[in-house]
């Protein structure tokens, strides 16, 4: 019987056998993202519009595996500074940590808090910090600690601007008065006189300057677009003290440690695609930011580039006591220092003030 199978007959059976085979099917992994930060917030709408479609569609391409993302933000899970405590506790899988909230636990995040008036490109220092991050392992040291994986830090503002109720025509307008920011920037008003610094998160500065709790707050012109700071404060002092990483991608250690290397490999390179590509946004809204302020009512008023200079000079180097603290617990504070200003030299920018230079070591 098997002697007379036509060649048909083979092809058939062939063809049986093929379709009664096992599929290899694509294998789903639930991942939940957490902010604190509301869905409008700019590096949340782009981890919703970026993030998570480049990462959905480089897994399409070899078709193993996709992800079941469940997205909370808003304070549906954790507030603003609780997603570091969040993604430690496997709250959330991945988390877009506001690193200018945890001084003591990320110190070394605060790199380009401590050297302003370098860089306002968001481009440039997203860069650099991230460059930093990987060429040195204080970061992802910091981060291990917290039971999590670092992947990039993002820069989600052009630059730093001091937003008032009243018009700042000098450093002298600043004197006295109460100041918003959310971290380490408070430091900064070191080198104005009597200036009081007022902790804040980026939700409450309206209500803060609504109240005449402060009279100014440290942000950014999206961000004061986004939440209608030019309703309470219509002034705007075109300071550019700098561009600040605040943003860091991370993943909880006992869920990446369970990850296949393929997803790994995917969640890496695209948060380093949306370091990038926020920085990116956040310059390319800058202008438009600062136009549509003005159009809601605010007033740019420009600072005297010799008034800028008086600042920075004013200030204590916070860099290097933020380098010598590193130094002292056997991290390479001071190589970081030298090293993150160079790239941003190299990349065209000239200190205000060279913070590195005044290493001791």
């Amino acid at each position: 019987m098997i002697g007379k199978l036509t060649r048909r007959s083979v092809i058939a059976l062939a063809a049986l056998s093929a379709t009664a085979m096992p599929s290899f099917a694509t294998e789903t992994i639930k991942a939940v993202v957490i902010d604190g930060y509301p869905a409008r917030a700019m590096w949340v709408k782009e981890f919703t519009n970026f993030f998570i479609p480049e990462v959905d569609k480089r897994l399409a391409e070899k078709g193993n595996y996709k992800i079941d993302w469940q997205e909370s933000y808003g304070g549906s899970i954790v507030k603003p500074k609780g997603v570091l405590e969040g993604v430690k506790l496997g709250l959330g899988d991945i988390g877009i940590v506001t690193t200018i909230f945890h001084s003591s636990k990320l110190p070394s995040q605060a790199l380009s808090a401590v050297t302003p008036f370098i860089a306002p490109d968001a481009r440039a220092v997203a860069k650099a910090v991230d460059e930093i991050a990987k060429e040195y392992p204080t970061m992802q040291k910091e981060f291990e600690a917290q039971n999590q994986v670092y992947l990039a830090t993002g820069v989600v503002l052009d630059t730093y601007q001091v937003f008032s109720k009243e018009p700042i025509n000098s450093l002298s307008d600043l004197s006295g008065s109460k100041v918003a920011g959310a971290g380490m920037n408070l430091r900064y008003l070191e080198g104005l006189d009597n200036a009081a610094g007022v902790r804040g998160g980026l939700t409450d500065f309206y209500n803060m300057l609504q109240t005449g709790l402060v009279d100014n707050a440290m942000l950014w012109p999206e961000a004061a677009k986004t939440f209608k700071i030019a309703e309470v404060a219509p002034y705007m002092l075109n300071a550019d003290l700098g561009a600040v990483n605040s943003k860091t991608i991370t993943v909880n250690k006992d869920y990446w440690d369970k990850l296949p290397d393929e997803v790994k490999e995917v969640l890496q390179d695209v948060a380093v695609a949306y370091r990038d590509h926020v920085a990116g946004v956040a310059m390319d809204r800058a202008e438009a930011s600062r136009a549509a302020y003005v159009e809601s009512g605010g007033t740019i008023v420009e600072m005297d580039p010799a008034e800028r200079a008086q600042w920075a000079a004013n200030m204590p180097n916070i860099a290097v006591e933020w380098a010598a603290d590193l130094d002292t617990k056997g991290e390479p504070g001071s190589d970081m220092l030298k090293s993150y200003t160079a790239k941003l030299k190299e990349a065209g920018h000239t200190p205000v003030r060279d913070w590195s230079a005044e290493l001791t070591q």
